[in-house]
């Protein structure tokens, strides 16, 4: 077995040719990501991959795993790494080679596999690789088995076992796509844009797309992990801004773009708007919930307060659970309430039956705004969003935090938080009404002005958020008072966009 990681030994030397490397930090709370040779090399992903099939022996979950790469220069270097280290601890791999991470997980249920190891960076730069893992369908890892995956690789307490084996799968790609077209119909004709950002997805989701008998016309779809354009994810405005020209190029009622692994899915309408994925949650649950009164759904913490003042939902009997930010987070916690579906701000969706099997997929979610788009045939999706109540939104902000501090300047700042309200304090003028701490603060004023500080689950960086329903000059000045708590930090970097 190989011996103990280490964190101090570099590219080009002997060390690295012979020892595992692995960065503590490269564990986040529900996934795994490192810069590639910088802080894992080779080695250490084998080091991963033992210490995961410990686990997974150690959790007593039936020894076989799933595994798959998305299209990245040294992705499969990577899962081939993984696997030998997998098969060491005596666990057998099924390989269904380059996926999306919903492949992987759809997979997880047509081989009746339990566990899952895909290895994506998803939308992060090149040069970053991670691994998404889980031992129960349609779960991912959440902090308690992270933080022990942890222990055993930094440790070194790797466990090697006989039984370790191989498998090729071959056409799960087509098995996967097969399954999400099929039962889909549509009655109205439509103009689809599908960008790929020449990640994955160029593999997936415009041949998925036409099955369904749509026009598509596919924008950066070819496979080039270069990526020359842009990253391939759909909060980034240089993607966004191609999905808004190709719209009034091509006059298309929607544009749908797909990040690196095909978990997530952003919006722009046929007017050439971009639409926050937690506003498209929303119209989603006013469509869900007029098919089924009384749903509920889970939203992450970055999420508009429309979930829970929006009239149509109100009007359905919906009911909103707002939780912690992160695709596992948000997919344990529909699970354990019986959410019809969840919703997060980055562009994660996650539809349980009779619409899914509990998983992020961006495209059963770009198929679902589809069936909302034809159940509405006399509305276009601009349309949809002139109909939800106006609110006062921010991008996504995300100053540089390092991953070693981060958490605690996130600490501190909550206090700051919890304290002022406990002293009946104000913020923007207005009494405090709410403080929500289940991840980092969401702090809502009286007229439902809201701003959250949290530490980023995948970046050295902070999370910023602010909305008002009532003006853009609250929204600012809710932005102004977070700043001002902020500057009191040093560890936090400049913004990379403001208000």
């Amino acid at each position: 077995m190989l011996p103990k990681p280490r964190t101090d030994i570099e590219p080009n030397t002997l060390e690295y040719e012979v020892l595992p490397k692995v960065k503590p930090t490269g564990f986040r709370e529900y996934d795994a990501r490192w810069i590639f040779e910088k802080e894992i090399n080779l080695l250490g992903i084998q080091a991963l991959g033992a210490g995961l099939g410990t686990l997974i022996h150690e959790l007593g979950k039936e020894p076989k795993i799933v595994v798959g790469h998305d299209f990245r220069g040294y992705s499969i270097s990577i899962k081939q790494a993984l696997t030998v280290g997998l098969m060491s601890a005596g666990i057998e791999v099924f390989d269904i080679g380059l996926a999306l991470s919903p492949t992987a997980y759809f997979a997880q249920f047509d081989l009746n596999i339990p566990c899952v190891a895909m290895v994506t960076a998803s939308h992060n730069d090149n040069g970053w690789t991670g691994v998404k893992m889980g031992v129960e369908s349609p779960l991912t890892f959440g902090p308690e088995e992270m933080g022990r995956l942890k222990e055993i690789v930094l440790g070194g307490t790797f466990k090697s076992r006989s039984g370790g084996g191989y498998h090729y799968i071959e056409g799960m790609r087509e098995k996967y796509i097969a399954d999400i077209c099929k039962d889909v119909s549509f009655t109205r004709k439509m103009k689809v844009i599908a960008a790929c950002g020449n990640g994955t997805a160029g593999a997936f989701a415009p041949e998925a797309l036409e099955r369904l008998g749509l026009e598509v016309i596919p924008m950066d779809a070819e496979l080039d992990h270069t990526f020359p354009n842009y990253n391939p994810n759909p909060e980034d405005m240089k993607m966004l801004s191609a999905m808004q020209a190709a719209v009034r190029e091509h006059g298309a009622d929607i544009a749908l773009g797909f990040d690196g692994d095909g978990d997530r899915c952003g919006v722009v309408d046929n007017e050439g708007e971009e639409i926050f994925a937690d506003k498209i949650g929303v119209m989603l649950a006013r469509d869900l919930s007029a098919l089924h009164p009384g749903a509920t759904f889970v939203v992450d913490v970055k999420s508009t307060g429309l979930f829970m003042t929006d009239p149509v939902l109100i009007k359905n009997k919906a009911e909103t659970k707002y939780w912690k930010t992160g695709h596992s987070y948000i997919k344990r916690y529909s699970h354990e309430v019986g959410a019809l579906a969840g919703f997060e701000k980055s562009g994660h969706f996650f539809f349980r039956e009779p619409y899914g099997r509990g998983y992020d997929d961006g495209l059963v979610a770009a198929i679902a705004l589809l069936k909302m788009l034809d159940r509405n045939p006399d509305k276009s999706m601009a349309d949809l969003r002139r109909d939800l109540p106006m609110t006062y939104q921010s991008p996504t902000m995300s100053p540089h935090c390092d991953d070693e501090k981060k958490y605690a300047v996130v600490d501190q700042i909550v206090q700051h938080f919890v304290k002022l309200h406990e002293c009946d304090g104000e913020l923007i003028g207005q009494k405090i009404r709410d403080v929500n701490t289940v991840n980092g603060v969401r702090i809502t004023v009286q007229d439902g002005t809201w701003g959250l500080v949290r530490a980023s689950s995948n970046k050295p960086e902070l999370v910023i958020v602010v909305e008002s329903p009532t003006s853009e000059k609250n929204r600012n000045a809710m932005f102004a008072e977070i700043e001002t708590v902020l500057e009191r930090h040093p560890e936090i970097g400049a913004f990379n966009q403001k208000l």
